[in-house]
């Protein structure tokens, strides 16, 4: 992903978010490429409403029923739920594990071609998955396939980074987020890195 080009046109088209990117200095926003997307998927069911701490501890005692590793669908599948309960897991996101393995399993969703969907089929693929909504989707191709033009428009951190640093009352909906959010494509992507960064830094002083 060029930094560089998308630095220079996200300053260019909203003042407001230039003064951000000042504040919060260079952009090191890159996808995680370790791994597989069917394990990226199951981490992210694994650490949905959970602190980290606690989410990291049960997904690695999830990876210790495997030998230290990710399991395969099919060896996910074949797992006994006492196994899979045993390591912390609730009832409902082993139900979700078990849907994603069937449907990658069944060829349902195609995560071994996924690249060569476009942002919203992939989203219409992962969100066939139980448990997996259009956020998590999201957060798939940011992070997993690096695709530079996604806004995030139900995240909450995305929502009180604009609110920030466009000194709104309230906090915008995500219709106000698309909106305020359209002149930053192509690099929408790398204008929400820099708005969840920004509340990192303690920026309330607005553009």
């Amino acid at each position: 992903m060029n930094h560089s080009s998308a630095v220079r046109h996200l300053k260019h088209a909203d003042p407001k978010l230039a003064a951000v990117i000042e504040r919060v200095g260079p952009c090191r926003f890159e996808p995680r490429a370790e791994g597989t997307h069917f394990e990226a998927v199951a981490r992210a069911i694994v650490f949905q409403q959970l602190s980290g701490k606690a989410a990291g501890t049960i997904h690695k005692r999830f990876h210790a029923l495997y030998g230290d590793r990710a399991p395969e669908p099919r060896e996910l599948l074949d797992t006994l739920d006492d196994d899979l309960r045993a390591v912390g897991l609730s009832r409902q996101k082993l139900g979700y594990l078990r849907d994603l393995a069937h449907r990658v399993h069944s060829g349902d969703v195609p995560l071994e071609r996924i690249e060569s969907l476009g942002d919203e089929e992939v989203i219409a693929a992962l969100s066939r998955i139980k448990g997996v909504g259009r956020w998590t989707a999201q957060m798939f191709l940011m992070f997993r396939l690096g695709r530079p033009d996604v806004l995030p428009e139900l995240d909450l951190g995305v929502q009180k980074g604009i609110q920030r640093a466009y000194r709104k009352r309230a906090l915008p909906t995500p219709k106000d987020v698309l909106r305020i959010g359209a002149p930053w494509a192509p690099w929408r992507s790398v204008a929400s890195w820099y708005l969840w960064r920004s509340l990192e830094n303690g920026d309330g002083q607005g553009g």
